[in-house]
């Protein structure tokens, strides 16, 4: 037997499974090895999710063979899967805000503290601390978990997946929501992860990350196993080829930039402690991109921008016209759209259907002068955003969460465009999307400026910016530190930027 099979800890070969007739699996297979980072790679409905629920216990197979550490897998429940050492890292955060960061990494595992009939508080805030501590997590369990932000939250998930001792872990856009410097502490623990012969599925749309990070990819295409490679043999246009099963595949080409006249000019905008002294203008037909690591403020100024969150002073002019901005009613009134980070927790409601998700933003034009509710008026303008965003959906009565994340994307900004606005605003639009909808969003980001719409777009990928963007603002500590021309800059300008080490 040689190295790399005596190393094999899971084998999946010839998976299948379906769900009412659609094949969600049609021949998945996936080597893992103790102490390597596996890539999993394909778009949205590839069968990639899929395929992870069945080694979590979450689904059963229709067919197919797992082999786990020796023996055939078959769980019938997460816990089965987490008691055997399989857990999962989701891309969305899954804790309870209102509790404290120790509360959420025990949940479900007080009787290892329990002191008689009551918890001892104190013993479970100590083990979390020393669960961050061999990770190198700085963090303070005693932090109610709605007082943390995105990026410390994901470290938190993958902390508590630590604590369980698991042998595979399992983690979905990991650095969906973080900046460079989190990445590289996602990297660290990784290493760490692996250096004590844990495997790590590494699942990502991050071509670049991938090929970065994994020491294998595997890619699946329409619930097929398409090939396992080295990382080191591949590169990134031999996996975008691979996943969307056609040659040369380019993920977007800019038209050119004409800018007309200034329509949105922010100036001394300040919300106190938060961000400081904020200038800058955006252009009819500019996307105009902000940089900046994580927790430098560039979500903060969107939506103070957008009302959803106060200023304490400074002046916002649209079109040469002073408004003043409270609210998202008055952000909409005043021809202006938002297209929030998260799409769970503030862009999609998912008790609501697809087309009331899609003609939230414009319900007033849905009824009539006496506030009567018409179905024609909705139908009308939901055909419209369909149009707009391309949006591919089964029934518009479905859920909203039966979409795939791309197509959930153009949902949310369908239903901004629905409004009209003159400036939109773009919170990390291609967060965990494919790369086939990625493309067709960068696409329609494009068409947008092409008419005239001003974007302004918040990302934390570097080459999205250079690609969409025609000016780059970067922020650092609440304030902006540079104003960049794209064609002008590099990466490397930027992050000189960003940490303050630039040479002006």
């Amino acid at each position: 037997m040689s190295e790399n099979e005596n190393k094999i800890i899971l084998k999946a070969e010839h998976v299948k499974k379906s769900f009412g007739g659609v094949h969600a699996l049609k021949d998945a297979s996936l080597e893992l090895r103790r102490g390597e980072v596996h890539g999993l790679v394909g778009e949205n409905g590839a069968g990639k999710s899929t395929l992870m629920k069945i080694l979590l216990g979450i689904h059963k197979r229709d067919a197919g063979t797992i082999v786990y550490k020796g023996e055939p897998l078959s769980f019938k429940s997460p816990k089965e899967a987490l008691s055997a050492g399989i857990v999962m890292v989701h891309q969305e955060i899954n804790m309870i805000m209102e509790m404290s960061i120790a509360e959420n990494l025990f949940f479900g595992r007080e009787e290892m503290f329990m002191n008689g009939p009551k918890i001892n508080i104190k013993k479970r805030v100590q083990k979390a601390q020393e669960v961050f501590k061999e990770l190198k997590i700085n963090i303070d369990a005693t932090k109610k978990a709605k007082d943390l932000s995105i990026a410390e939250l994901q470290l938190v998930e993958i902390a508590r997946a630590a604590s369980y001792g698991a042998e595979i872990i399992i983690m979905d856009e990991p650095t969906s929501a973080l900046a460079d410097a989190e990445v590289k502490e996602l990297y660290r623990i990784i290493d760490d992860l692996i250096s004590q012969d844990k495997a790590v599925v590494f699942i990502s749309h991050k071509l670049d990350e991938i090929l970065r990070v994994c020491h294998r990819v595997t890619v699946l295409r329409d619930g097929e196993f398409i090939e396992t490679r080295e990382s080191k043999d591949v590169t990134k246009d031999m996996l975008i080829s691979s996943i969307c099963g056609r040659e040369n595949v380019s993920l977007y080409t800019r038209e050119s930039y004409n800018p007309g006249e200034v329509v949105l000019s922010v100036k001394d905008f300040t919300s106190n402690n938060v961000f400081e002294k904020v200038n800058f203008e955006v252009r009819a037909g500019e996307v105009l991109g902000f940089a900046g690591l994580m927790g430098a403020g560039r979500t903060e100024i969107a939506r103070a921008l957008f009302g959803i969150d106060k200023h304490d002073s400074g002046e916002v002019f649209i079109s040469g016209k002073k408004v003043h901005i409270r609210s998202p009613k008055d952000a909409v009134r005043n021809s202006l759209g938002m297209v929030t980070e998260d799409r769970l927790r503030s862009g999609c409601i998912y008790t609501m259907s697809i087309i009331q998700n899609a003609t939230l933003a414009v319900f007033p034009n849905i009824c009539n002068k006496l506030g009567i509710f018409k179905v024609k008026n909705e139908n009308s303008i939901f055909k419209k955003i369909v149009n707009m965003s391309n949006i591919k959906f089964g029934q518009d009565s479905d859920k909203i969460g039966s979409l795939s994340g791309g197509n959930q994307q153009k949902v949310i900004i369908g239903r901004w465009l629905s409004t009209e606005p003159k400036i939109l605003i773009l919170d990390e639009p291609t967060r965990g999307i494919d790369v086939g909808a990625k493309s067709e969003i960068y696409k329609l980001i494009d068409e947008l400026a092409q008419k005239g719409i001003a974007v302004i777009m918040i990302s934390s990928e570097m080459p999205e910016l250079f690609a969409l963007c025609d000016r780059i603002v970067v922020v650092r500590n609440g304030m902006i530190s540079g104003v960049l021309n794209t064609k002008e800059t590099n990466s490397e300008e930027i992050m000189h930027y960003c940490f303050g080490t630039n040479a002006s």
